[in-house]
C-alpha cells in the first residue's frame, strides 16, 4: 500500500472511532469460507489513543466491484475481535 492509502486507513479509523490512530504494523491475511478463499489482503494494525473502548484497531480496504473506488473497513480490538484475522472474519462471514 502507498503512504496515501495508509493515511486513508488511519483517517477511517479516527473518523469511525475517534481518538488518534498510529500505525503499528501491516500484516497479510487470507480468509477462507467453506474451503474457498473469500478475502486476501493486508490488515493495518493501529494503536488508538483517546478512545474510551479500545486501545487498538484494525483497518483494511477492498475494491468495490465494477468501480475504481475502495471500501474501507475498521474494527476495534475488543470482545471477540482480538486479531486481524478475527476482524476480517467478522465482516466477511455475515456476507456469506
Amino acid at each position: 500500500m502507498t503512504e496515501f492509502e495508509n493515511a486513508q486507513l488511519r483517517a477511517a479509523v479516527e473518523r469511525m472511532y475517534g481518538g488518534r490512530a498510529t500505525l503499528v504494523q501491516a500484516v497479510p491475511v487470507k480468509e477462507t469460507f467453506v474451503g474457498a478463499a473469500v478475502w486476501e489482503g493486508v490488515v493495518h494494525i493501529f494503536d488508538l489513543k483517546e478512545n474510551p473502548n479500545a486501545t487498538r484497531a484494525y483497518a483494511w480496504s477492498s475494491p468495490i466491484e465494477g468501480s475504481a473506488q475502495r471500501r474501507f473497513f475498521a474494527m476495534l480490538h475488543m470482545g471477540a475481535i482480538t486479531s486481524p484475522v478475527e476482524a476480517v472474519r467478522a465482516t466477511i462471514v455475515p456476507e456469506h
